[in-house]
C-alpha cells in the first residue's frame, strides 16, 4: 500500500513537471509584417539580370528605369520597384522584367516578374542594347550628382520632390547614361540631369 502510494506521488510530480515547461513561443509560430525593401538600380538589376538569362542566355539589356513611390529613399537613389528591358539577339525579341520590394494591396508583387516577349529591332536607336560592363556608377551616385546640379533647389524647396532614375544608352555619344528625373513623368519632368554611367561624370542637365 505504500508502495502504491509512493508511486502515485510520483507519477503527480512528472505530469506537474511536464504542465510547467514552456510551450512553443507564440512569436515562432507568427510572422511578422513584412516590410517594404528599397534597392539602388544596380543590385535590382541584378535580380532581373539573372532571370532575364534564364529566359534567352545572350539577353543584353537596352533600359532599366525606377518608378517613384511614397515613402521610397529617394535621397539615397533607391526604389522600391525597378523595371529593366532586356533585347535576344538571337530570338530577335526582347522582354521586359520587374523586381518590387513593395508590399501591400495595389503594389506589385514583391520578387522578379516578367512580361510577355515582344519583336525587337537592333537597328532601333531606343531600344539600343548595351554591355554591363559600362555600368560602373550606381543610382546613388547619379542621384547625388543631380543634386549638386539643380536638383538639391527641387528638394530644398520641396523635401517630397518626386524623383526616378533612367539608365540607357547615348548612341550619339556612345556613352552610358543615368537620367535623373524630377516628377513623376518624364513629359512634365521639372529637371532632367544626365550623369555619365561610367565615370560618374556630370554630362548635361537636359530640361
Amino acid at each position: 500500500m505504500k508502495k502504491s502510494a509512493l508511486t502515485f506521488l510520483v507519477l503527480l510530480l512528472l505530469v506537474g513537471c511536464s504542465s510547467n515547461q514552456p510551450g512553443t513561443p507564440r512569436s515562432s509560430q507568427t510572422t511578422a509584417a513584412k516590410q517594404p525593401e528599397y534597392e539602388t538600380g544596380r543590385v535590382a538589376f541584378q535580380k532581373m539580370y539573372l532571370a532575364a538569362h534564364s529566359w534567352a542566355s545572350d539577353a543584353e539589356p537596352f533600359r532599366l528605369q525606377s518608378q517613384f513611390s511614397a515613402g521610397a529613399p529617394v535621397n539615397e537613389g533607391k526604389a522600391g520597384v525597378w523595371r529593366a528591358s532586356f533585347a535576344s539577339p538571337g530570338k530577335r525579341m526582347m522582354k521586359m522584367f520587374m523586381w518590387s520590394g513593395l508590399v501591400g494591396a495595389d503594389v506589385p508583387e514583391p520578387g522578379v516578374s516578367f512580361s510577355a516577349e515582344d519583336s525587337w529591332n537592333p537597328s532601333n536607336s531606343s531600344t539600343r542594347v548595351f554591355n554591363i560592363g559600362f555600368l560602373k556608377t550606381d543610382s546613388d551616385k547619379a542621384y547625388e550628382i543631380a543634386q549638386k546640379n539643380g536638383g538639391s533647389k527641387l528638394t530644398t524647396k520641396d523635401p517630397k520632390q518626386p524623383v526616378f532614375l533612367a539608365l540607357d544608352w547615348d548612341a550619339a555619344k556612345n556613352q552610358l547614361l543615368w537620367h535623373v528625373i524630377y516628377g513623376t513623368r518624364e513629359d512634365e519632368a521639372r529637371l532632367r540631369v544626365a550623369v555619365n554611367a561610367s565615370t560618374g561624370e556630370f554630362v548635361r542637365v537636359e530640361k
